[in-house]
């Protein structure tokens, strides 16, 4: 594993006003590895990986990172929601061990992808669902579990907030990192979640995080 990369990963870390474990660290390089490995033969991100810029790192870990520390301690149950190349799950789930983690991705590629990290970073309680959100949300013994849902590079319908809101419990959580509502979806979006703020997570300015609650 790269010392190289551990260190630009604790670097932009620190930039972002967070300090990591050194085994969090190695962890965060292995999947960046990996990451990096089958994005050469499987489209999983457009970011720079070979090596990762700045913005990759930033994207890819720091972000998350950062959205971990947002988790309350009763918070356990998270359903991740198109999860591609496994940000934000697979670095949450690194650095919150104890989250029991959904990842949802309907193309078979990328959740095999997903299901090689969880084995090579042996993560335990993370299971891989090779399914749309709207057929896992039909699940009667799913509804009202979720104690956050998460969701990057997804442009949310009207349906698929529906899903999110049937599979959260009653207090549950968005966490959409770059969130930008699309107008149409607005009023579905404002009916079903009361409460919604938005933040800056990480540089570069336009990273941010809206955490919407039930």
């Amino acid at each position: 594993m790269s010392g190289g990369l551990r260190t630009h990963i604790a670097r932009r870390a620190s930039q972002a006003g967070l300090s990591i474990d050194p085994v969090v660290a190695d962890k965060l390089a292995a999947y960046v590895e990996l990451l990096a490995r089958w994005n050469k033969t499987v489209n999983l991100t457009a970011l720079e990986l070979t090596p990762p810029t700045d913005d990759a790192i930033d994207r890819l870990l720091i972000e998350p990172l950062v959205a971990a520390f947002r988790i309350d301690p009763a918070d356990r149950i998270v359903i991740d929601v198109g999860s591609g190349g496994g940000s934000p799950a697979i670095p949450m789930k690194i650095a919150a061990p104890r989250l029991e983690m959904t990842l949802v991705e309907s193309r078979l590629k990328k959740a095999a992808f997903l299901r090689e990290a969880v084995r090579h970073l042996e993560l335990t309680e993370v299971d891989v669902e090779n399914r749309r959100l709207e057929e896992l949300a039909a699940r009667v013994d799913l509804r009202g579990q979720a104690d956050i849902v998460t969701l990057r590079a997804v442009t949310p319908t009207v349906d698929l907030w529906g899903s999110i809101e049937r599979l959260l419990r009653t207090g549950g959580r968005v966490f959409w990192f770059g969130g930008r509502p699309d107008p149409a979806c607005a009023p579905a979006m404002t009916a079903l979640f009361g409460k919604a703020t938005t933040e800056t997570i990480s540089t570069p300015p336009r990273s941010q995080l809206s955490i919407l609650q039930v």
